[in-house]
């Protein structure tokens, strides 16, 4: 069914057009994938309007406490938060004013323009946005402090970022100590020499990775554009570490691989399930339209292995009555195992069919491949889902008679469904339940994967993605040509390099050039040593941001280029960002300071291409504007057609209307949904084995705030686990551990929490070590951020010493002879958990004092390896046996 155009498309939020015109392009025709079938009419059903629901003003049933902004409760301090922020910015504060008043909020992708949002009425304003403030108003760092990268080695990543802003180009060659600033030109010019040796050299020897909360649909655009026209289809984003899953999932179910419905669909459902999502934290402002939800008689479920504090309860900052007395918000949980979600959903599917709790009417008419999910959940046994899934039989009856009994629902989910080796088939599942009682395509139901990051929807959609071209279109010969014609330059026909498969390849040697905007492959990947080795395998790598990343630090394989780029806000021309529910929404370049040489990330892409081949780029590859950037999306991708009227804070469009799959019209070829037949894992642990996942504390993707998490008061070292389960290991709340897998160990504090016994968290990236490289959706290419583990107490000395070796003092002493040389990897002071270790005071002695003494006892010398200068670290002075301190270098060249 075609999409009618709306004229008026600028104003405030809620003046927007509610749809946006079609294109008559040839990759148009193949990727806006809204149009149906035509001879399909909306069923009466799906389109009939429920009658809407009165919010009660009061709701004391709803209360959290009756202790004023829960004050004796572990919670976010809100008010807190503003104050810091307004001191943080304090020396710029009217630029952040500024921004905050005018901007399109960088950090999820729920999307708020200023103070509003184009939901419910009132001021939006998160601790996302807030801690974000200050990357975008900071001033610019010395230069000179890059002239030697050793001692930023030793930096987290909040004090990388505190050093400042990236202000000029920077140089370091294999060799060097550090940076040296250059001129534009020269970085451009190696670049430039690097892209025409590997086109010389054939194959696939270019890479181009976009990660980072401030990108804009024009440097998405530009950038893809920019790599096909220098000959690769190896340009990816952070979708592919998180959502893309959900968009295969989503395109082979419904047809369409965005949320099928709008915020004020949440409001208004009677249900809403929250499966792997911890939205108290990533999406803060969410909450806000649960409370809302709440309110008006929804109802809250949660499927999840830990029950999450900020779930439980919430704190509505902007809400008086729930800023005073909090808001209960989850009325079911529903506790899993990690990777248990398929056999739990199987299991309330074949409750559904067996209680009459299907919507047959909906299935005969609007789906397709029912028969065989049913033929398919028959030979799953009812026991077996259960034990697999670490819910009981109980758990699913009850799920499935809340959800039958709801008129409505929508499903939520995130990393914990997605970040799986069976990710796709996860999202497939809820899919499945969605299709079952037809919660899709109608007023107060859909299917929503709620991002965590404000550029990735839109990066997918302007065919930034190493698997899709722009419009979401699947690469292949036929779709390659039809783009081919339009932009006048030939387009590979095979799909390019994933992100994961880019640092592969860095690994074997099979890339002469990576080139990353944002994000930071060495502490969003799995396995960091592997990840570190292979940046230092690649010729070139160019690192294009704002602030130093721990990434930029890796060894040269030739030479790394730092370059400076843009904030959004900074943007000459502005940008846009399109937010979960598919709204593309405008943010002006707000007039304020700017850094030394920072250039616009698209405005640099297209300089590349220029250095490359400047006549050809000339005529093929090069815009004026932003605004000529957004004309050509518009013409490129029919459904963001409107994209080009777009001049001020609070215009936008939705694209494909409030809601996707409207009357149960499906963009499909037969303009039907199609279930998915998918198999649970046959989860079996190991005595003494545990179920592993990642989880996120104060920070945002892998930019770490606070060393503590405000939701739970855990520490950044904490792994969550079960009462029952610490007992059996034979440790209490604070003990250290070990925490081993297959491919590396960790050393964690306990932390006992309302976890599903059987399964463990620990924050990422910290937990990166543990999980394997090789583990992921095959189908979606997205890394399995989960891992088997085992948990081992560490006893006597070694437990105060955080930095020390896993094992115990007897076990050094079991281990070495009187002859043996013991060495003590001390670490180096990286406050990576917030604070020195090396210096922490035990019994009135510094921790190392412990560590050297324990194993000077057993054996004939003592070496300290620190990745530092000997100067100021405090070790016993009167051992009886020789002590020498090493630095953690080989011949100036980096780590041993």
């Amino acid at each position: 069914m075609p999409i009618e155009p709306r004229a008026d498309v600028s104003g405030r939020p809620g003046d927007e057009p509610s749809s946006i015109a079609g294109s008559e392009t040839p990759i148009a025709r193949q990727g806006d994938g809204l149009e149906g079938r035509p001879d399909t009419p909306p069923d009466p059903r799906a389109t009939a309007k429920p009658a809407p629901k009165k919010a009660r003003r009061i709701a004391p049933e709803l209360w959290a406490g009756i202790v004023p902004n829960g004050l004796d409760k572990q919670k976010p301090n809100h008010y807190g938060e503003m104050l810091r922020t307004v001191w943080q910015n304090k020396g710029n504060l009217p630029y952040a004013w500024r921004i905050l008043r005018d901007g399109v909020c960088d950090g999820c992708a729920l999307g708020v323009a200023g103070f509003k949002d184009w939901t419910i009425e009132g001021v939006h304003l998160c601790t996302t946005r807030l801690n974000l403030l200050q990357v975008n108003t900071m001033g610019a760092l010395d230069a000179r402090v890059l002239s030697d990268v050793e001692p930023l080695r030793e930096l987290d990543g909040a004090g990388l970022r505190k050093l400042g802003r990236l202000p000029y180009p920077m140089l370091r060659r294999k060799g060097d100590k550090g940076f040296r600033r250059i001129p534009w030109e020269e970085a451009l010019a190696m670049a430039a020499e690097q892209v025409r040796g590997a086109q010389a050299a054939g194959g696939d020897r270019f890479a181009l990775f976009l990660t980072a909360r401030g990108i804009t649909n024009e440097t998405y655009y530009v950038a893809q554009k920019v790599a096909r026209f220098l000959g690769t289809n190896s340009v990816d984003n952070a979708a592919r570490i998180c959502h893309a899953p959900s968009t295969g999932a989503l395109k082979f179910g419904v047809g369409v691989a965005a949320s099928t419905c709008s915020y004020t669909d949440v409001i208004e459902s009677d249900l809403i399930v929250l499966f792997g999502s911890d939205t108290a934290n990533a999406q803060p402002v969410f909450m806000k339209y649960l409370y809302m939800a709440k309110k008006r008689g929804g109802k809250v479920a949660v499927v999840n292995p830990f029950r999450e504090p900020g779930l439980e309860r919430y704190w509505v900052p902007s809400n008086a009555e729930s800023a005073v007395f909090g808001t209960k918000i989850t009325d079911e949980f529903f506790p899993v195992n990690v990777g248990g979600d398929i056999a739990f959903l199987n299991g309330v599917l074949k409750m559904l069919i067996e209680d009459g709790g299907t919507d047959d009417d909906f299935i005969d008419r609007h789906t397709k491949g029912w028969p065989e999910l049913r033929a398919e959940l028959a030979t799953q046994d009812l026991d077996d889902l259960a034990r697999w899934s670490g819910a009981s039989v109980d758990d699913m009856r009850r799920f499935a008679r809340m959800y039958a009994a709801a008129r409505s629902a929508v499903l939520v989910w995130s990393m914990g469904i997605t970040q799986h080796v069976c990710g796709t088939d996860n999202v497939a599942a809820i899919i499945d339940l969605a299709l079952a009682r037809g919660n899709v395509g109608r007023p107060g139901a859909g299917l929503m994967p709620i991002r965590g990051h404000s550029g990735v929807q839109g990066g997918a959609e302007m065919g930034c993605y190493a698997t899709v071209l722009p419009g979401g279109v699947p690469i292949s010969a036929d779709s390659a040509a039809a783009l081919s014609l339009l932009y006048g330059f030939p387009v590979g026909a095979q799909r390019g390099r994933s992100a994961a498969e880019m640092v592969e390849a860095a690994g074997r040697g099979e890339l002469d050039l990576l080139w990353s905007i944002g994000g930071n492959f060495l502490d969003t990947l799995p396995d960091p040593p592997s990840v570190e080795a292979a940046l230092a395998n690649v010729p070139l790598r160019v690192h294009q941001d704002i602030v130093v990343s721990s990434q930029m630090l890796s060894q040269p394989g030739d030479a790394v280029l730092l370059l400076p780029a843009t904030t959004r806000y900074e943007q000459p021309g502005g940008g846009t960002e399109t937010t979960t529910e598919r709204r593309v929404a405008y943010s002006p370049e707000i007039p304020g300071r700017r850094i030394g040489e920072a250039r616009a990330e698209w405005q640099v892409l297209l300089q590349l291409a220029a250095s490359v081949d400047r006549d050809r780029a000339a005529r093929l590859c090069s815009f004026e504007s932003a605004q000529a950037v957004r004309e050509e999306i518009a013409r490129i991708v029919p459904y963001y057609d409107g994209i080009q009227h777009l001049r001020k804070t609070g215009d936008a469009i939705q694209w494909g209307g409030e809601r996707l799959c409207d009357g149960w019209v499906f963009p499909t070829p037969d303009g039907k949904a199609a279930f998915s037949p998918v198999r649970p894992r046959e989860i079996e642990l190991a005595p003494g084995s545990y179920l592993l996942s990642t989880r996120r504390g104060k920070q945002f993707n892998s930019m770490v705030w606070k060393a503590r998490d405000p939701l739970t008061g855990a520490d950044r070292d904490a792994l969550f686990i079960a009462e029952a389960d610490a007992r059996s290991i034979g440790v209490s709340d604070g003990d250290a551990v070990t925490v081993r897998s297959e491919v590396g160990q960790v050393r964690a504090r306990i932390r006992i929490s309302r976890m599903r016994p059987g399964n463990v968290q620990m924050f990422f990236p910290e937990s990166n070590p543990l999980i394997s490289a090789g583990r992921r959706d095959e189908v979606a290419l997205v890394p399995d951020y989960n891992a088997t583990v085992e948990i081992v107490p560490i006893r006597g000395a070694a437990a105060d010493f955080a930095d020390a070796d896993p094992a115990d003092d007897t076990e050094v002493a079991d281990r070495a002879t009187p002859r043996a040389s013991g060495i003590v990897l001390a670490g180096g002071g990286a406050r990576r958990f917030g604070r020195d270790k090396l210096a922490e005071p035990l019994d009135g002695r510094p921790m190392l004092h412990h560590a050297v003494r324990a194993v000077g006892a057993a054996c004939a010398e003592v070496i300290v390896v620190i990745a530092r200068s000997g100067d100021g670290i405090a070790l016993p002075d009167d051992l009886s046996v020789p002590l020498r301190v090493v630095r953690d270098q080989l011949d100036d060249r980096g780590p041993l």
